[in-house]
Formats: structure tokens, sequence, C-alpha cells
């Protein structure tokens, strides 16, 4: 009898290995190598002609491809505008964030406009309508499906010709021709590249729910990754009621975009002002507390920036960060000692981003210590003070992009001065905004006690 040949698969990349090893050979990962059984021939699914469409680029360049609205400004800003007929979308988030409660209040909406098909392997469909009729969308007439066969699935996305399709979650699909169990990394391969396949030949819009792993990343080979049109993350902070989902990739809009949702009793609500959310205007003036502009792709955004410094309770200073890079404090530490004077060696320092938002930019430099020398005093900042800019290691203040539409949207929630790098002073002056533009650290210290 013939020896059945195994091959191990790497769980992170995807890469196959004729024998095992403690490291991929692609990757380098450790303890990644799963056994499986190679496939020698994939049947081609029915309804695949496998003929090729040659098309010049000028032709496809010049046709116009609408967007369809999903009735969620939020998630419409994240996906780029709308839903892109073909395109294939891919939603990880923690268990129990929400993932599968936006899919299927975007799906209700979005079953006027065209077909939708609304598959899951994780929930029968009895548990799909007690959840609608939680959400209110047991009026909805869109199709349902309980079934964990990839064959099963397209024969019935084939026949009911669907526009939108959600497959909830990649991890339970499995295909026959495969002999390894639903969530290997050969099974999550192999029915994500059939479900591109169909998504892009048949021009339906496809979702897919991923699970995530502890260190937060989607769960399977990365190639799934690199194989969606779109990667959404959802986001929140433990014990918080809101709800954040940011587009890491995106074919057919903008990266980082950021979209904000509450959690309540009926679903998921949009946040259409998320700047009132993350500023929190207290009734009396304290110390350690101001409010920058971030942007999250294109959407100008409020945040307000908490600072603690207080005597070392133990052998060595804290530098403790939330929402912000713990590195980019201790540096910033360094350089309002060095360029200010102002020293904190001897205390600890905690740094905290109001609403559980995640700031990778360097514009929070200004804001950050600028918090942390309120802390120190105990002296307040103004409260109609914003402000943002780089800090370089030199102490200078360095400029950030689209400073005017910062400042824009800094006006438009009742802030009337801000401390800004000296070239992102507008040219023009912004009524009922004062601007006071600064190029050095220590300077602008100075100016937002003396304004």
């Amino acid at each position: 009898m013939a020896k059945t040949r195994v091959v191990y698969v790497c769980s992170a990349c995807g890469g196959q290995s004729p024998k095992w090893a403690g490291q991929c050979p692609d990757c380098g990962a450790w303890n990644s190598l799963d056994e499986t059984k190679p496939v020698a021939k994939v049947a081609r699914l029915p309804g695949y002609s496998g003929e090729i469409g040659l098309e010049s680029l000028a032709e496809t360049a010049a046709r116009e491809e609408p967007r369809i609205s999903t009735g969620m400004k939020e998630l419409d800003r994240v996906l780029g505008g709308g839903v892109v007929k073909g395109s294939i979308t891919l939603i990880g988030g923690d268990p129990g964030i929400g993932k599968s409660t936006l899919l299927l209040q975007m799906m209700a909406k979005l079953n006027a406009r065209l077909p939708c098909l609304y598959a899951t392997g994780e929930e029968s469909v009895r548990q799909l309508g007690l959840r609608a009729r939680r959400l209110g969308l047991q009026d909805s007439e869109m199709s349902v499906l309980a079934d964990t066969s990839l064959e099963n699935l397209l024969g019935h996305a084939l026949r009911t010709q669907p526009g939108a399709l959600v497959v909830d979650s990649i991890q339970t699909l499995a295909s026959a021709e495969l002999p390894s169990p639903p969530g290997s990394v050969a099974q999550i391969r192999h029915c994500g590249a059939q479900l591109v396949r169909y998504a892009k030949q048949s021009d339906c819009a496809v979702f897919l729910v991923g699970h995530v792993t502890k260190e937060g990343n989607i769960a399977g080979p990365r190639v799934l990754e690199h194989m969606v049109d779109a990667v959404l993350y959802f986001e929140n902070e433990p014990g918080s009621r809101f709800r954040l989902i940011r587009a890491v990739k995106n074919r057919f809009g903008t990266v980082n975009e950021l979209g904000v949702f509450a959690m309540s009793a009926d679903g998921l609500k949009e946040v259409l002002n998320p700047s009132a959310m993350f500023v929190s205007r207290h009734d009396d003036p304290v110390a350690g507390s101001v409010v920058m502009v971030t942007r999250e792709g294109s959407r100008p955004l409020l945040l307000e920036i908490q600072a603690l410094v207080d005597v070392c309770q133990g052998n060595y200073p804290r530098r403790v960060s939330v929402g912000l890079e713990q590195n980019r404090l201790a540096l910033l530490l360094a350089v309002l000692h060095r360029h200010a004077g102002i020293s904190a060696s001897d205390q600890d320092v905690f740094v905290n981003v109001v609403g559980g938002v995640r700031v990778a930019e360097t514009a929070a430099d200004l804001a950050i210590l600028l918090a942390a020398v309120s802390s120190i005093r105990d002296r307040p900042l103004p409260s109609d003070l914003v402000c943002f800019g780089e800090v370089g290691l030199a102490g200078e203040v360095r400029p950030v992009a689209y400073g005017e539409e910062r400042l824009a949207e800094a006006v438009k929630h009742g802030f009337r001065r801000a401390i800004v790098p000296a070239k992102n002073a507008p040219k023009k002056p912004i009524k009922d905004m004062e601007i006071m533009p600064v190029s050095r650290l220590s300077q602008a210290i100075g100016m937002a006690w003396d304004s």
C-alpha cells in the first residue's frame, strides 16, 4: 500500500514544506507548520467556463462604476463611498464586538437596492431570525442560508445571483475537495480563493467575517488579507459601548479611514459627530488635559489627550501610554528635559487618549508635552485651546499635513485659540480663531499659559 504523502503548511504565511521544522523557512515564524494532505487536483466549480475576456485599460478606465450605499454613512465612509460591485471585503474583530450585528443591519438595508444573501456557519437560521427580531429587521426579504459547505454556498449563489453576499465566517467554511478540517490554513486559503474568483466573475460584493487571534490578527494565512480588496478591523476599549471600525487596507478608498458606532439594545447606531464624543468639556479647568486635532483617513478628529505626572511610587519611574506609542512618550520626555528644562526623571508619567482611539501620527507630540507640563505645574490649559504639531529631537516644532482642515474642524466645535507649527499657520486669518504659530517647544510652552 502506497504511503500517504503529507506536507506542512505555515499558518502565518501559507508556505509549504516537505518536512516539519520548528521555524517556517519562508517567513521565519516559529511553531507555525501544521501537517496537511496535499490535493492533486481541485474540481472546477459549476458555472465557470474558464474563458478569459481581454480588454484594454482605456476601455475599463472609461467605464463609470457607481458606488452602492449601504444605508450607513459611517460604513460608507470606511468603504470609500459605498459598496463596489465585485469587491471582496474581510472584516475582523474580537468575539462579541458586533461584526455579525453590523453586517446583518447592513444587508437588511442593502436588500432594498439589490438582492442579498446572508450565509452563516456559526448560527442556525432560527438563531439568525431571533437576532433579526431583536434588531427590528424581521420584515427584511433578505435570503439567509445556514451551511458550512463551500460547494453548497456557491451553488445557491449561482442559482439566486445575489448582488451582495456575507459569509459568516470564513473559518467555518470547508470544501469537500480538501481533507483538512474547517479553519485550517489549507481550507481558509482555498475557500478564500474560490470566493474571490466568484466575486470577480459575478460582480457580487462579498463580505467575509474573520476570527482574530489573541494578538489581534485575523486567524489563518496572511495570504487571505492579500487576496481581498479591503480589510476592516473592529476596535473598542473593554467596557465601552463605542465601536470603531478602521480600514487597514482598501483598494477602493482611503486607508486608515475610521467609522464610529455606538452599541445599543437595537444594534449598532452611527455616531456622526465623533469629535463631540471624544472631547469631554469639564465643568472646571483640569490640569493635564488638552485637545488636539488628529486626522483619521480623510476625517479631521478632535481628541482629548490627558496626562498625569506624579511622584514615583517605586524604584524606577514608569512611562505608561494608552492609545499612543510608549517609546515615543519616553523620547518626548527627554526632549522636554533637554530643550525646555522641565524634568520628569523622578516621576511616573501616564498619558491617555480619551475614547479608546489609537493615535499613530506624530501630530500628537505637542499635545502630549503640553498636557504633561500642565500636570507637572498643576496649571490647567485654557478650555478653548487646541494644538497639534510634531516635536523633533532638537526641540523644533515641525509642520504636519492638512493644517487648515484641522483648524476648520476646531472652529466648528467652538475652539477659539490654537497653537500650531509656524509652517502650518494659515495665509489668511480664520474667523473667530486666534492662531499662535510656534517654531520651538519652549515657545509653545510659554504661549500656552500666556495666551
